[in-house]
């Protein structure tokens, strides 16, 4: 018998917790047929909720990061200025990272290790990171920032400047050098000297000669 929408959601969302605790009683990423063993249910049931392990590994994925989901989508319906709402967007999701990876060190690293080998899994994750992103700079531009500077070219620099706050093994690595102090700074420098132009003394350019 098919399964309503709605019990096909619970199951989803039961098996792929059933995971996310295996995972970490395991400590290691759980495959396909291990999922199905372990659910409880019939091979044709289990096929009826997740086709493959791509689905599987989705709904997965879901779980862990759907609270990064929802503080991107807080501050960017927000009232803050630009740079207190660029800061929140990456420090809101570095706290929850960070605090992840203190509470259990291994169950982290593992996690991080089976999004990097599933990285086209998580793409649309990183894809939806960066649309807001885009956003929070088309706001922040309307605001007197990122002056001469096309979106795709500031979205690419603030990626890159501030990629260790988001980078989930970053922190596996990192640690403690990791803090909301420094993440401040580096969000006050961006909003400072990033520009296309010359202004107030400050050129967000690079003045330096690349060398063949």
């Amino acid at each position: 018998m098919a399964l309503s929408p709605e019990a096909r959601d619970s199951e989803r969302k039961r098996i792929a917790q059933m995971v996310l605790d295996l995972v970490k009683e395991r400590g290691t990423e759980i495959s396909y047929l291990v999922a199905f063993t372990e659910s409880g249910l019939a091979r044709s049931r289990f096929e009826q909720i997740f086709a493959d392990y791509d689905e599987l590994f989705d709904a997965v994925a879901q779980i862990w990061l759907s609270p990064h989901m929802k503080v991107m989508e807080e501050v960017l319906a927000s009232d803050l200025p630009p740079p207190r709402k660029m800061y929140e967007f990456y420090r809101r999701r570095f706290v929850i990272s960070r605090d992840r990876f203190r509470e259990d060190p291994e169950l982290y690293t593992v996690i991080s290790e089976m999004g990097a080998a599933n990285f086209e899994k998580v793409r649309s994750y990183v894809d939806l990171a960066d649309h807001y992103l885009a956003e929070l700079i088309v706001q922040a531009q309307a605001d007197g920032y990122f002056s001469g500077l096309e979106i795709d070219e500031a979205l690419s620099l603030v990626n890159q400047m501030i990629a260790t706050y988001s980078m989930p093994d970053a922190i596996i690595y990192l640690g403690d050098k990791l803090t909301e102090d420094k993440l401040a700074r580096i969000i006050d420098t961006i909003f400072t000297g990033l520009s296309g132009e010359m202004g107030d003394g400050a050129r967000g350019v690079n003045t330096l000669k690349v060398l063949n």
